[in-house]
């Protein structure tokens, strides 16, 4: 039997109410050449992409605005060309350092 309540933020023993903050492994995502991303990065297209649905695509070198970074397999919102998009980090590398 677990006597450990999972919360959003803490574990608590049922027992005696013991709580403590539940660890939360912070997420790390890299870019196409293994640079750390973080929120307000700007990040440029490596290869040509068609946008599902449209007839869009975002070409090689095409720049974002800044992005943000969400949970998700496609790690990354922002907008490029006006149109808002998700991204995978593997298709982008960081504009400067």
């Amino acid at each position: 039997m677990n006597d450990i309540l999972e919360h959003s933020e803490i574990y608590e023993c049922m027992t005696c109410g013991h709580e403590w903050e539940r660890e939360v492994e912070e997420r790390v995502v890299k870019d196409a050449h293994g640079n750390v991303l973080v929120n307000g990065d700007v990040v440029v297209m490596v290869k040509d992409l068609k946008l599902k649905g449209t007839s869009k695509v975002l070409k090689r070198g095409m720049k974002s605005k800044p992005i943000r970074l969400v949970d998700g397999d496609h790690e990354i919102d922002c907008k490029m060309d006006g149109t808002a998009i998700a991204l995978k980090a593997c298709f982008v590398k960081k504009v400067g350092n």
